[in-house]
C-alpha cells in the first residue's frame, strides 16, 4: 500500500488540486452570479450547462485517451478548466458563464476518469480497494474544502476565482513532473439504456430521479441559504457540513447494504430524506437549514452507489464496464434536470418549493424500490458496494479501467465468452 502511495503520489496531488478548484468553482459560480443579480432561472440554466459538457466528456475523452495518452490528455483538459475559471473573472453575464460550465462539465469527467483508470492499472488487485479508498477521500475532502474557501475575505470580487485558475493550473503539475509512466488504454464497449433497463429497472429509474434530487440540494443550498439570511460565509459553511454528513454515513450504508437486500436501503434512505424535506417544509426557520439538509445529504447521496452496486450483482464481469458508462449517463441527464429545476423551485409554494421537490424524489425512489422488491426476489451473489464522491461520482473510469485489464486476460485465453445478464428484471 504504501509503494502504490509513493507510485501514485503525483496523480492523488494532481486530484487533489482540482477538485478543491471544482468545489470552490461550483459554489462560488452559484453565490457570485446570485450577488451580481443573476435571476435563479439563469443561474439553473448556466450551471445545467455542466452535465450537458459531461455529457459529450463522458463519451468523447475515452477517444482521446486511446488517441494521445492519460498525460497529454490530463494536461490538455486541466488546462481548459483553468481557462473557464479566468472567463468567469473577466465577464459577468449568463451567456458566458453558461459556455464556461459548459466547457469545464466537457473536462472534469475526462479528468476522472483518467484517474480512476489509471489508479486501478497501476493497483495490485490486493490494494485496489485502498488505493481507491484515498482516491475517494480526495473526492470528499476535496470539494468541502474549496466549498469552504467560499468564505475568504475576497474584497475586489476576483481573487477566488484567480485562486480557482491557479489551483486548476497547478494541478497538472506534479504529474508533469514526475516520472509515472502512463498505463496502456483501449475505450470500452457500451451497454444501451435499454437493455440496462431490463437488467435492472430499479437502477435506471432511480439514478435519473435521485441524481436530479442530490444536484438540485446541492446547487440551490447556498442560494436557499442566502435567502434565508445567511452570508456567503454561513451559507458556504452549511454546504460544507452537508457535504461532510454525507462522506461520514457512506461506508456504515455500503456495509449494510452488502448484508442485505440493497432495495431495503434505498427505501430507508429515500423514506428518510422524504420525512426530513417534509420537515423542513412544515417548519421554515433558518436554524433548521443546516440540520435538514445535513441529513438529506446523508439519506441521498449514497444512494447512487447502492443503484449502481445492486445492477452490477445482476450483471456477468464483463458487463460491468459498458452498464458502468450507461449508469454515467443516466447520472448526467438526471443532474441536468436537476440544476435547471432546482434553483427554481426555491420561491415557490411560499418558499417551500424546494422542499417539496425534494419529497417527490424521496417517495418515488422509495416507491420504485418498494414495487421491484413486491415483484421479484433479491440477486443470491452480491458484489461490493464503492463509495462515490459528490461531484466526481466517476465510476466510469474505476470500471473503464477494469476493461482493459480484462481484455488482456481475455486475449491470453483466446477470448470472452458470451455475455448474459444473471438475474434479468430485478
Amino acid at each position: 500500500m504504501k509503494r502504490a502511495l509513493i507510485d501514485n503520489w503525483a496523480l492523488f496531488l494532481g486530484m487533489l488540486l482540482l477538485m478543491v478548484g471544482n468545489g470552490l468553482l461550483v459554489t462560488l459560480l452559484t453565490i457570485r452570479g446570485s450577488t451580481l443579480g443573476f435571476t435563479d432561472l439563469e443561474i439553473s440554466v448556466m450551471q445545467s450547462c455542466y452535465p450537458l459538457g459531461a455529457l459529450a466528456g463522458t463519451m468523447l475523452t475515452p477517444l482521446l485517451i486511446e488517441k494521445v495518452g492519460h498525460i497529454r490528455v490530463f494536461s490538455a483538459l486541466a488546462s481548459m478548466v483553468s481557462v473557464a475559471a479566468i472567463v468567469h473573472l473577466l465577464t459577468s453575464d449568463p451567456a458566458s458563464w453558461a459556455a464556461m460550465r459548459l466547457l469545464a462539465g466537457f473536462c472534469f469527467p475526462g479528468l476522472y476518469v483518467i484517474t480512476e483508470s489509471w489508479l486501478n492499472a497501476k493497483s495490485e488487485n490486493r490494494i485496489r480497494a485502498q488505493v481507491l479508498s484515498v482516491y475517494f477521500i480526495i473526492q470528499t475532502a476535496g470539494p468541502a474544502l474549496g466549498t469552504a474557501m467560499v468564505g475568504l475575505p475576497d474584497p475586489s470580487g476576483n481573487l477566488l476565482f484567480g485562486v480557482t485558475s491557479i489551483l486548476l493550473s497547478v494541478a497538472i503539475v506534479p504529474l508533469l513532473l514526475s516520472n509515472i509512466r502512463a498505463p496502456d488504454y483501449s475505450a470500452p464497449d457500451r451497454m444501451p439504456v435499454k437493455r440496462l433497463y431490463k437488467v435492472s429497472p430499479m437502477t435506471v429509474l432511480g439514478i435519473v430521479i435521485m441524481g436530479a434530487g442530490v444536484v438540485a440540494w446541492y446547487i440551490s443550498l447556498p442560494l436557499y441559504a442566502l435567502q434565508n439570511g445567511f452570508s456567503e460565509a454561513q451559507a458556504s459553511g452549511a454546504l460544507v457540513i452537508a457535504l461532510i454528513a454525507s462522506a461520514l454515513v457512506q461506508y456504515p450504508v455500503g456495509w449494510l447494504s452488502d448484508r442485505t437486500d440493497r432495495r431495503y436501503v434505498v427505501i430507508a434512505l429515500s423514506g428518510i430524506s422524504a420525512l426530513v424535506a417534509l420537515w423542513m417544509a412544515v417548519d421554515t426557520a433558518p436554524s433548521r437549514i443546516v440540520v435538514g439538509f445535513s441529513v438529506i445529504a446523508a439519506t441521498t447521496l449514497p444512494i447512487y452507489s447502492i443503484l449502481a452496486a445492486h445492477a452490477n450483482d445482476q450483471l456477468q464481469p464483463g458487463q460491468v464496464v459498458p452498464a458502468s458508462g450507461t449508469m454515467a449517463f443516466l447520472l448526467q441527464l438526471g443532474q441536468f434536470f436537476g440544476i435547471l429545476i432546482g434553483p427554481n423551485m426555491i420561491r415557490l409554494a411560499d418558499g417551500r418549493g424546494l422542499q417539496y421537490l425534494l419529497i417527490g424524489v424521496g417517495v418515488t425512489v422509495a416507491l420504485i424500490a418498494i414495487a421491484r422488491r413486491a415483484t421479484s426476489g433479491a440477486p443470491e451473489d452480491t458484489g461490493e458496494f464503492q463509495a462515490m464522491g459528490v461531484i466526481g461520482v466517476a465510476q466510469p473510469g474505476v470500471l473503464q479501467a477494469e476493461s482493459w485489464l480484462e481484455g488482456e486476460e481475455a486475449s491470453a485465453s483466446g477470448g470472452r465468452a458470451e455475455e448474459t445478464s444473471k438475474f434479468p428484471g430485478n
